[in-house]
């Protein structure tokens, strides 16, 4: 077997992490009418460990700990609270704003039409690599 060139996977050799603008919801509109995308990006492996590890619950049988399970919902909402650069949905204002302290409590009050919640937690996962299945990294890899 012939030995592989590891170089490709050297530190500093992987393409930068880029922020991109995308659309979620329709309703928050410029000066001049134009539609306002969020800014969002990429978080590190390691925080997104940090954010899972936050977001275990217990789970409890007649009042008793029986086990510990991942809050989902909670866990991707706050990846993108995290991988949202614009709107700051951490901003002391636009929390005080909302009447709430928590951050995803703010995404909710902000993208409070279902569809644009849903569609903001969707670009979440695809900005943080969840949504590229197998196949496709196969076909990238062939072109």
């Amino acid at each position: 077997m012939t030995k592989r060139d590891m170089n490709f996977f050297m530190a500093g050799k992987a393409q930068a992490v880029t922020e991109e603008e995308v659309f979620v919801t329709k309703r928050y509109k410029d000066d001049q009418g134009k539609v306002i995308p969020f800014v969002m990006k990429p978080i590190t492996t390691e925080r997104i460990e940090e954010l899972e590890k936050d977001c275990i619950e217990p789970v409890k049988e007649n009042g008793k700990k029986v086990g510990e399970q991942l809050n989902r919902g909670r866990w991707i909402a706050r990846m993108g609270v995290e991988s949202t650069i614009y709107p700051d949905f951490k901003d002391k204002e636009l929390l005080k704003s909302y009447g709430v302290v928590d951050p995803v409590e703010a995404v909710k009050k902000v993208l409070s039409v279902g569809g644009e919640f849903a569609e903001w937690m969707r670009v979440t996962q695809s900005i943080n690599g969840y949504d590229t299945d197998f196949e496709e990294l196969v076909e990238d890899a062939k072109n």
